[in-house]
């Protein structure tokens, strides 16, 4: 079974966060760095920092995390990503990306 990864992006002002789940992290990165889908939630709002993510032995257990923390509050999701992330750096900016 593939591994699975959650993730939360955010824009320039730390003022959005969008919280999702993939079996390819570095793609689905780069899909939100470019625009690659123009009319997304992600592309509207500029999230293209990924500020959080933390990776699953398979993807069922990603998606099940993913859903408690969008049930979640946002102090929640920010406390977890200053909890690894105090600066909320870019993780990905250095990154690779070749496919």
């Amino acid at each position: 079974m593939k591994k699975g990864y959650v993730y939360i992006m955010t824009n320039k002002h730390n003022s959005v966060l969008y919280t999702g789940v993939t079996s390819n992290i570095l793609k689905r990165v780069y899909q939100h760095k470019t625009k690659h889908f123009p009319g997304s939630f992600s592309s509207r709002y500029n999230c293209y920092k990924l500020v959080f993510y933390t990776d699953f032995g398979n993807i069922t257990e990603a998606i099940e995390f993913e859903k408690k923390l969008k049930a979640g509050n946002r102090k929640r999701k920010v406390n977890m990503i200053e909890s690894q992330n105090v600066e909320w750096k870019d993780l990905a900016k250095d990154w690779l990306f070749q496919f």
